[in-house]
């Protein structure tokens, strides 16, 4: 069966393996789970034509929203080896996108609640700051009582001598 590739699948391929520095074409075809005369074959032609009527319609991995970067997890969850990459090819991304995606999913969900904890914490260290600044207040209050009666009887205790 031959496989068949998305314009924005060859796009990001031909990029990958332009840019794969000391790689050789052969590990970057490991990577994309497809034939390296297939990659050598893109890379020979440079572009390819755009006789895909489908092309102006794909989308980069980055321009997915995240309503769709969650739908492409949960079609993928399951899948893996060859499926993966034949439903990768049919979407125009990366295996990495998704686990990158997954990543930044888990990320953002052990945020929220670090976030409670921490609007939690900071009304409780304000309501102790109050408590605290009330307690310091009749503290100063009784202090200044037992000095006015401490004065109040030293003047009664002159007047009666």
């Amino acid at each position: 069966m031959k496989a068949v590739y998305s314009k924005a699948f060859i796009d990001q391929a031909l990029v990958k393996v332009f840019s794969r520095g000391d790689r050789t074409v052969q590990s970057v075809a490991d990577d994309l789970n497809m034939k390296y005369h297939t990659l050598k074959n893109w890379m020979k032609r440079g572009s390819v034509s755009k006789s895909n009527g489908l092309a102006g319609k794909e989308k980069r991995p980055q321009d997915w929203s995240a309503e769709e970067q969650l739908l492409a997890l949960q079609e993928t969850h399951s899948l893996s080896g060859d499926a993966l990459a034949a439903w990768c090819r049919e979407h125009g991304v990366f295996a990495h996108n998704l686990t990158g995606w997954k990543t930044a999913f888990c990320a953002e969900s052990k945020v929220a609640p670090g976030n409670r904890e921490l609007k939690v914490l900071k009304d409780e260290n304000d309501q102790l700051k109050r408590e605290l600044v009330r307690k310091e207040k009749a503290l100063a209050e009784a202090a200044a009582l037992l000095i006015l009666q401490k004065k109040f009887r030293a003047l009664w205790e002159d007047e009666v001598k």
